[in-house]
Order: C-alpha cells, then structure tokens, then sequence
C-alpha cells in the first residue's frame, strides 16, 4: 500500500486505521483478528475490483505455510463480515464471486476529501452505504432466540413423554382418536428430542458451519414443527377454539423464524 494511504480509509460508518491495525466504528473500536484484518486490507486496496482467492492465499499464507486454505479464508471472510454487520446473500460492502474471489463495492474515501471511486459493474446493485445506518441485532441476541425455541420445543416433548397417558385422554376427547395422535407425537419427540439437543450444542459452541448444516436439515424441522404447531389443538376444549388456533398460528411460523435466525447469524457461501 502506497504512502498516502497510511491516512485512516473510510466507508460506511467505519474507518480502517493501517498503522494501528485497527477498525473503528463511528469511532468505536471494533473488534476483528489480524487475518480478518489483513483481508480487509487486501480489498480495500483495490475498491470495485476482483480480488482472487489465489492472491490472498498467497498475501496471507506463504508458499511453505501448511494450513487448510479453503476453509482458513472462509471464516475469515465470516469473521469479517461478522464485524462490518454484512451478508453473503444481501452485500453492502463484500461481494462474493463465485470460485473467483471477493469484490469491496462499497465507495471507500482516503481521506475526507479524496474519495477512491467504485468501478461500474454488477456492484452497482448493491444498497446504498446510508443503508448502514439502519439497526442491527447483536448477534449474540439472535443465538440466545434461537437458543430458546430450541428449549421451547424439548420442553413439550419431555411434557408429552412424561404423560402419554393423559395425551392419549385428552386426544380422545377432543379429536376422538387417543391411540394415532399418542403415537404420532410419541414418534416425532423421540426424533425432536436429539434433533433439539444438536441445535442447542451447535449454537452454544457457535459451530461455524451450523447455516449449511441446519439448511439440509430444514426440511425435518418444519416436518416436526409443523405436527407439533397442531398441538394447541388438543386442549382447545379448556382454552377455547379462538386461543387454541391463535397459538397454532404462532407455532406454525416458528420453524421460518428459526431458519431466518440462522441465516442472521451463520452464513454461508
């Protein structure tokens, strides 16, 4: 990087600070390791253009550097993103290109007064930079969400296994049929119930690869969740019809919500 770009580089709310190797928001520090860093560095030097895979390979890990390159860049890459509240799928600063590399699209300024222009292309697209303005959750609050419908839902399994007994008398005075719905919620908190304890440790232990993960493993979850939304049901005698649908409602969108927690808060390539 030249002289004059020693000077802090902004874009957004954020300013880059080379000598000191730090990145700030509006003044405040943000907290980011030096890989991450380094990538950051990388783009901002060339602003609108593609910056190859191959080239940061080799700007952050030397030729006789033994390390998993693929996946060493990827959470790096996550890991800033993570800082500047970007995403993968709705880019404000990060572009990715598919098995090329990553485009800054965001306009970067050296200094108040020498702004360093975006060249044009797919980019121009992408939000304007006021589009930081707007707030973002911390992502700790969206695991601790996600956290808790998880514990949401191992507390009705542990309720219905605890008591089959009663399930069956309460699904054979509401619907008539106590035996299939005893075993149909038997059978499907049998499968909740290891499916919700992966989710809360992958969460807990912040498993960077959860958003793949939990994108293959969807389709069971809306499955489960989608029977288990129908459970108001069995008690709509004692709260009422009007109650028992209302929570229903509620249940049904809990599996979309779980999934857009996870997009929030794991991205993927």
């Amino acid at each position: 990087m030249s002289e004059n770009t020693r000077n802090p580089i902004r874009f957004g709310l954020y300013e880059v600070d080379e000598a000191s190797g730090e990145l700030r928001k509006n003044g405040a520090k943000v907290r980011l390791q030096e890989q991450p860093f380094q990538v950051l560095l990388a783009l901002l030097e060339r602003p609108g253009e593609v910056v190859t895979r191959e080239y940061l390979r080799q700007r952050l890990w030397p030729a006789d550097t033994f390390v998993d390159f693929d996946h060493s860049l990827n959470t790096a890459i996550n890991k800033l993103r993570d800082a500047l509240g970007d995403t993968a799928g709705n880019p404000r600063f990060i572009e990715t290109l598919a098995r090329r590399g990553y485009r800054f699209i965001a306009p970067v300024q050296v200094d108040a007064a020498a702004p360093v222009p975006v060249l044009p292309g797919p980019a121009a697209a992408a939000p304007p930079a006021a589009a930081g303005d707007l707030p973002r959750p911390h992502r700790g609050l969206i695991r601790v969400l996600f956290l808790l419908l998880q514990v949401m839902y191992l507390v009705f399994y542990v309720i219905a296994l605890a008591q089959p007994d009663l399930v069956w008398q309460i699904a054979a005075l509401n619907m008539g049929a106590g035996t299939p719905v005893l075993v149909v919620v038997v059978i499907s908190a049998v499968i909740g119930i290891p499916m919700r304890l992966y989710l809360l440790t992958a969460v807990a232990f912040d498993y960077r690869l959860l958003g793949e993960k939990f994108r293959r493993l969807f389709p069971l979850v809306f499955a489960i969740d989608l029977l288990w939304a129908l459970s108001p049901l069995l008690i709509a005698y004692e709260i009422g019809l009007g109650l028992a649908l209302a929570a229903c409602a509620a249940l049904l969108y809990a599996p979309f919500s779980q999934r857009t927690l996870i997009r929030m808060a794991y991205r993927y390539e």
